[in-house]
């Protein structure tokens, strides 16, 4: 299957399930794995920005055995309304942050011969800083997109041997991080539910592991 038909299903299928691609953010300059961002703009349904990857289904991920359902994956990230999505807005870091962060973990499983499911934690850096300086997120939690038809929109049967797969990405703290590996996906849901995390990035939202000292 070619390139073009690959990305004209993607964005058939975003229009389907989530609303209008109003833009895309070409990759001008690229290696071998080429990434568009695509954008769908707030609506009275969804108020927010959705910025969906394409181009990261162009291979397969390294998978573990039992898990060939899962090789081919796109990724998402929603942002809020107020956010500033333009070229001129990018030369800020502050504003480019989480369009640097899709791009990056699209490309790691490629590059290091892994891959994303949802649950998996992807740390910024080496060692782990935060995406800017304006934000205290160290890395993105990988989940599935909370969608009307979430079924629907998590699974995109391009042929009869190949599935891509649609998932979320949630910036975390460090502390959350760690507790993640700690203690498993499932407990840091817990956390972050309690808190109120939704699929939309909230940069001023509390740290759901944060440990308060000096109360005992």
């Amino acid at each position: 299957m070619h390139s073009a038909q690959t990305h004209q299903m993607i964005c058939n299928h975003i229009e389907q399930y989530i609303g209008v691609i109003d833009n895309i953010f070409k990759e001008v300059i690229s290696d071998v794995l080429s990434i568009d961002i695509l954008i769908v703009n707030p609506t009275p349904e969804r108020n927010y920005y959705t910025l969906i990857t394409s181009g990261m289904s162009e291979f397969a991920m390294q998978v573990p055995d039992g898990a060939e359902e899962y090789q081919f994956t796109e990724l998402m990230i929603c942002l809020p309304p107020t956010w500033k999505l333009s070229d001129e807005a990018f030369k800020d870091e502050r504003n480019y942050w989480p369009v640097r962060a899709l791009k990056t973990t699209a490309r790691f499983p490629h590059e290091y011969n892994t891959w994303l499911y949802m649950g998996h934690t992807l740390v910024n850096g080496n060692p782990v800083k935060p995406y800017s300086e304006d934000t205290g997120f160290q890395g993105m939690f990988v989940w599935v997109p909370d969608v009307e038809d979430k079924a629907g929109f998590f699974n995109l049967e391009m042929n009869s041997e190949k599935v891509v797969h649609f998932y979320t990405l949630i910036p975390l703290y460090g502390e959350e991080l760690d507790y993640k590996v700690k203690h498993g996906e499932e407990e840091l849901l817990n956390k972050l539910n309690k808190i109120g995390v939704t699929d939309v990035l909230n940069p001023s939202r509390k740290n759901s592991c944060k440990k308060i000292f000096g109360l005992f």
